[in-house]
């Protein structure tokens, strides 16, 4: 198979980082076309990140504070779960490891063993991320002294989704992609093998093309109604289905964390950005209509909505297979898990990035199909295991939203994580791992899944010793944070996009 012609069908974001990832690394003879029709709209749910992003725009050569100004982007450190269990309870998931391992034990055993005999402050005390998200603060990893608390900083970031597809739209096309204004009326597929051979648009234009990109979201007008990847659907295990988004002013202060808070039938995401806040409330519409949903939600704003809430229609799930005969499908076309980890623009970024690893040369492209399958899959199902893990650990139970959750039967891999953690709290990684032990440990732990036992290893270590050890820890965690930079100040210094309202004000 020769490759001259990429077809990308859809814009947004996963159409533009796919254009602009092609860009930068396929041979420059290669003709990149990108179809998009102003008139679709694009789902905006995931202004969100996770680490691995930076990794990308790296890839691509892009500067970070370039980046954010051009997005009205901030850092986020983590995500702040709050009602997750009793009003008021909350847990930290950070993106900064807990502590260090003692004795080659990890640290969250220790933690554990010491806080079953004496008070031990929580476990987010140990982590530089959660308490710098808690004084609203930031600062980049320090790298020369990894002794340094500071060493530990890892970051994502919150991003206008929007801007950063219009930000990659000129990257690529400053590199060659040419871009096609159209709605997509059919679809030809050669008639003996079933390769898609051309895109037809509504206005007469006929788009050839060797290999073809589905991005064409929840309509996956290549990948499944073309080539019929048969669609898995997860809502018995994720039953949202549903969102109502809204903006709202910037807070008083820049938070430099996610925030997601439980309700009756879901949950509500809280996205601090330099020009405005994003709201949403992902919700169950089988317990609760839309009426009442958008009213919990305007009802749980911190700052006056600046516009009127939109509704967002979604379905949790995977094609059976994401590369079939010449196409690959990346974003909503490919999947979706609900944005409580934002995970949607990372799944993007790997698609693309395992394509660009594996993409067909002059041979059978046959084992690079299966190799592409196998890991996309694994990633999937992977993900979809952490999101479950959230609602099935906590104990609220005062809704029959959280009852059914409570009791519902789970995927065996998950299973087998919670069965191989809870006898002494030991976590294993497997090979397609996205999530670190220190995002299962938090989630796990922060809502109350702890341990029943310890490792027989513990009983060596001297406890008063550690207690003490333990104390200066997250003194020295504290202090770090609280000599940072305040978020805002930092943003302000270095990334302020042109209509930085926190800038504006100190004006």
């Amino acid at each position: 198979m020769t490759t001259q012609r990429i077809v990308i069908a859809g814009g947004g974001t996963a159409g533009w980082m796919t254009a602009a990832a092609m860009s930068r690394f396929v041979p420059k003879s290669t003709e990149i076309t990108l179809v998009e029709s102003a008139a679709i709209g694009t789902v905006g749910v995931g202004e969100a990140t996770i680490p691995p992003l930076a990794d990308f725009n790296h890839m691509l050569g892009i500067d970070e504070h370039t980046f954010l100004a051009a997005t009205g982007g901030t850092y986020k450190l983590g995500i702040d779960f709050l009602n997750w269990g009793d009003n008021g309870e909350r847990y930290f998931h950070p993106f900064s490891a807990f502590g260090f391992d003692i004795e080659g034990i990890g640290f969250h055993q220790v933690w554990h063993w010491l806080q079953q005999q004496q008070h031990m402050p929580p476990l987010d005390a140990y982590t530089i991320g959660a308490q710098a998200a808690a004084r609203e603060r930031f600062i980049r990893p320090r790298t020369d002294d990894p002794r340094s608390p500071l060493a530990q900083m890892r970051h994502a970031y919150h991003i206008d989704a929007g801007r950063y597809a219009t930000f990659l739209r000129e990257y690529a096309e400053a590199r060659g992609v040419t871009r096609l204004e159209g709605r997509i009326q059919t679809i030809e597929q050669h008639p003996e093998h079933g390769d898609i051979v051309a895109l037809h648009l509504e206005q007469g234009v006929v788009v050839p093309g060797d290999f073809f990109v589905d991005c064409t979201g929840f309509r996956s007008l290549l990948i499944g109604q073309t080539l019929d990847s048969e669609w898995l659907d997860w809502s018995h295990w994720l039953p949202c289905a549903r969102a109502v988004a809204v903006p709202s002013a910037p807070a008083p202060t820049l938070a430099s964390h996610t925030q997601a808070t439980a309700l009756a039938a879901g949950w509500q995401w809280r996205i601090p950005l330099q020009h405005r806040t994003g709201n949403g409330h992902v919700y169950c519409s089988a317990l609760m209509d839309e009426d009442l949903a958008t009213a919990q939600l305007l009802d749980h704003l911190a700052t006056a909505p600046t516009d009127s809430p939109r509704t967002l229609k979604f379905k949790t799930g995977r094609r059976q297979t994401l590369w079939e005969n010449n196409c690959v499908a990346i974003g909503l076309s490919s999947g979706f898990v609900e944005p409580l980890e934002s995970t949607s623009i990372h799944l993007i970024q790997e698609g693309i990035s395992k394509l660009l690893a594996l993409f067909p040369g002059q041979d059978d492209p046959a084992p690079q199909r299966h190799e592409y399958n196998q890991l996309m899959a694994r990633l999937y199902d992977d993900i979809r295991d952490f999101v479950i893990l959230h609602y099935t650990v906590n104990h609220r139970q005062d809704s029959p939203f959280w009852q059914q959750l409570a009791t519902m039967a789970l995927p065996d891999s998950l299973n087998e994580r919670i069965d191989r953690f809870t006898p002494r709290g030991q976590w294993f990684a497997h090979r397609a791992d996205l999530f670190t032990e220190t995002s299962w440990v938090a989630v796990m732990m922060g809502p109350g899944l702890h341990p029943q036992g310890h490792r027989t290893l513990l009983g060596a270590l001297e406890r008063d010793t550690l207690a003490n050890q333990f104390s200066d820890m997250a003194q020295v965690y504290q202090e770090a944070s609280a000599h940072m930079p305040p978020h805002a100040a930092y943003i302000n210094k270095f990334c302020a996009a042109s209509d930085n309202a926190y800038l504006e004000h100190q004006r």
